[in-house]
């Protein structure tokens, strides 16, 4: 499946940018990388025909675009061109295999991203993996929603989950899941093809993990709460400071207790238990 890459020039970038983002998000745009000039975004090729940007128009700032197509056989060279690894305070070091430095870490994870989002550069990556680790994972059963590259159900092997379950829509993203499960000799993941649905069929989960964006989050959590045991824990993230209370006011109708949240320049992660 391709993507399209949007890069949008903002004026002025700040606050500008922010609020495009988040009105965008809404599209279907997966993810986006911030620059001095705006940002770039990332819409899969199923939604890229039915984008309108016509009716927006703002009093604060202007802004244009650029678009090209990002074939599939084209991904893993641009990554691995500039693609560094990140690491996350001494808790966390995601890179490539080619990767040589070694890093003062408690774990490593080894990704090749392929056309599947999620190398850990992006914030809300970041700020799910550092909530991970002050979460008890030991011998608990974990669902990664939206998987993407699997580095969220890698990392929750990592912290002792001995059944966690990764899902995505992407075939994409469950080849490269499979693949980078593999790469870091995971034992208790298993990745299925598949939507919110499937959970039906599913056994109650510990602890559910879910990094994909404000309106199908908000879909999806119902089926959070059917199927989070009580005490569990349900991080969300994917979406901007600014959706944190629509986010949270619906959770609280569905039995979820906010815990906190955390941010990351203009995004958000909200931390819940099920009651």
């Amino acid at each position: 499946m391709n993507y399209f890459e949007y890069t949008f020039a903002v004026n002025p970038p700040q606050p500008g940018s922010e609020i495009l983002m988040a009105i965008i998000a809404d599209m279907g745009f997966e993810t986006f990388d911030s620059n001095e000039q705006g940002f770039a975004a990332y819409i899969n090729e199923e939604y890229n025909s039915t984008l309108n940007f016509d009716d927006l128009v703002f009093d604060d700032f202007t802004f244009s675009y650029t678009v090209k197509k990002i074939e599939q056989k084209n991904w893993n060279q641009q990554w691995e061109e500039g693609f560094e690894p990140v690491v996350i305070d001494d808790l966390l070091c995601i890179k490539a295999n080619f990767h040589k430095q070694n890093f003062n870490v408690k774990h490593t994870i080894y990704i090749t991203p392929k056309m599947s989002f999620g190398t850990g550069h992006h914030q809300t990556t970041r700020l799910v993996s550092k909530a991970m680790f002050d979460l008890n994972f030991v011998d608990k059963r974990v669902l990664d929603m939206g998987c993407g590259t699997a580095v969220l159900a890698i990392l929750a092997e990592k912290l002792g989950a001995n059944e966690i379950l990764g899902i995505d829509i992407d075939d994409w993203s469950i080849e490269n899941s499979i693949e980078n499960c593999n790469e870091n000799n995971c034992k208790n993941i298993t990745i299925k093809k598949g939507n919110v649905k499937d959970l039906e069929r599913e056994l109650n989960f510990d602890i559910i993990l879910a990094n994909i964006n404000k309106n199908v989050l908000k879909a999806q959590l119902p089926s959070y709460s059917a199927k989070l045991n009580k005490a569990g824990k349900l991080l969300l993230s994917g979406f901007f400071k600014t959706d944190t209370k629509e986010l949270t006011e619906l959770a609280a109708e569905l039995q979820f207790k906010f815990e906190r949240e955390l941010n990351d320049d203009e995004w958000c992660m909200l931390q819940f238990e099920r009651l």
